[in-house]
């Protein structure tokens, strides 16, 4: 029989643990059921290859009480998977009893085996990545093409389903990598975007904002998801927040900044320990929602404990989670409205009817608003008329290193 050229992964290397989503992929589970139903065999199961010459079964399907499932590892070379690769068998074995090299393998009569259907598990690049087989425990000598044909059709989809798992967990180890190298601070920068009164047009304090490399493909957003997506949400917005502390110096005494962190960041306690260590003047905590507070009355402690050294901001006010019960529980200092109220607010008499309402609440409760995303003179002008303290915006300053941030601060009115 010719031997087929196949593009074989390094064995040799130590195999990398299975992606959990593969592990418990249950789409898998239903092809091999499927394969063994079509087929009319007692098992089926997915392997691979791995170092030590040896190969691991990933998914088996059996009604039968088996020796071996999920995790099993025995040499290659004992395997029909292998010697199907190799050449030296068919992939369609009606009875073991017809290939010498069958008669002589410990399996046949371990499980027993009696017919065996075999294709490798080939991915996109063309590489092996391991073994889909079905068998039975007796002869059969109605097995044809026509079923080999079928278990390589089931073959193909279990290979999609393992590709995708494969290049998730690529995915998330990229990620993962990349927000790694961010974590000692160096591949981090601030940018400083101005915050205006809207009554004088004068600079009151500036929010901090984190900067990473290829800015113009990955987006800061996008940096925080990957950290979050692989559990180091926490520390890369520490870390952001290390780097936004170093550039206060840079602010005049008679002006504030404010440092964005997430409520599961400041339920967690690490900034409050932080900022113990730290002198801090001007402060704000912008507790930023972008998604619901899993542990409010935690949250609320921390937000106390946090109240010794800085203000406290709530971001995203009309639009996020920042329900009614955050904004009186919580206390804050500073209401942010989200920009998306901002849009067109000029025309929009709903938008002024909300605006309105959270000046009143801000009045009441004794905290001044913010509103985020002014970009044109018509939604300044709106926003000061209804009661808004402050604005911010493209209108004003783009976000800005932090020599130019300085120099603006500095540089006296802006707009009335």
């Amino acid at each position: 029989m010719a031997n087929v050229a196949h593009i074989l992964p390094e064995f040799e290397a130590p195999a990398s643990p299975l992606p959990y989503e593969l592990v418990s992929d249950s789409s898998i589970d239903r092809i091999l059921a499927s394969v063994r139903g079509h087929l009319g065999v007692e098992i089926a199961f997915v392997s691979r290859y791995i170092e030590n010459r040896q190969r691991e079964l990933t998914h088996v399907s059996s009604d039968l009480e088996l020796p071996m499932g999920p995790g099993f590892r025995e040499d290659r070379e004992g395997t029909y998977c292998w010697n199907v690769l190799q050449g030296r068998l068919p992939e369609l074995i009606q009875d073991p009893a017809d290939h010498p090299m069958t008669r002589d393998m410990p399996i046949t009569d371990f499980l027993p085996v009696g017919c065996h259907v075999n294709t490798p598990l080939r991915l996109a690049d063309g590489t092996v990545w391991g073994s889909f087989c079905a068998l039975g425990r007796t002869p059969d000598r109605t097995m044809n093409e026509r079923d080999l044909s079928i278990l390589k059709s089931f073959a193909s989809l279990a290979a999609e389903r393992i590709e995708s798992s494969l290049e998730s967990e690529m995915s998330l180890m990229e990620a993962r990598k990349r927000v790694e190298s961010m974590l000692d601070g160096h591949g981090v920068s601030t940018f400083q975007q101005p915050i205006i009164s809207l009554k004088t047009g004068e600079p009151v304090g500036v929010e901090c904002l984190s900067r990473f490399p290829d800015l113009t493909k990955r987006g800061p957003d996008a940096w925080f998801d990957d950290a979050e997506l692989v559990g180091l949400g926490k520390e890369l917005e520490m870390t952001a927040v290390r780097c936004a502390l170093d550039s206060l110096s840079h602010i005049p005494d008679h002006m504030y900044a404010t440092i964005n962190v997430s409520p599961a960041t400041v339920a967690s306690g690490v900034l409050r320990e932080l900022l113990e260590t730290v002198e801090t003047k001007n402060l704000v905590v912008e507790i930023t929602e972008h998604c619901q507070v899993t542990d409010f009355e935690e949250l609320a402690r921390e937000i106390a404990a946090l109240k010794a050294y800085a203000r406290i901001a709530i971001d995203d006010v009309g639009t996020g989670y920042s329900g009614l019960r955050h904004i009186v529980d919580l206390q804050p200092d500073i209401l942010k409205m989200d920009m998306v109220l901002t849009r067109g607010i000029e025309a929009d008499p709903a938008r002024k009817a909300m605006t309105a309402a959270l000046v009143r609440l801000a009045s009441e409760i004794g905290c001044i608003v913010v509103a985020e995303g002014i970009e044109t003179e018509h939604e300044a002008r709106a926003m000061k008329n209804l009661g808004v303290d402050c604005g911010q915006g493209y209108l004003y300053s783009r976000p800005l290193p932090i020599v130019a941030a300085q120099q603006f601060l500095l540089g006296g009115s802006t707009r009335g």
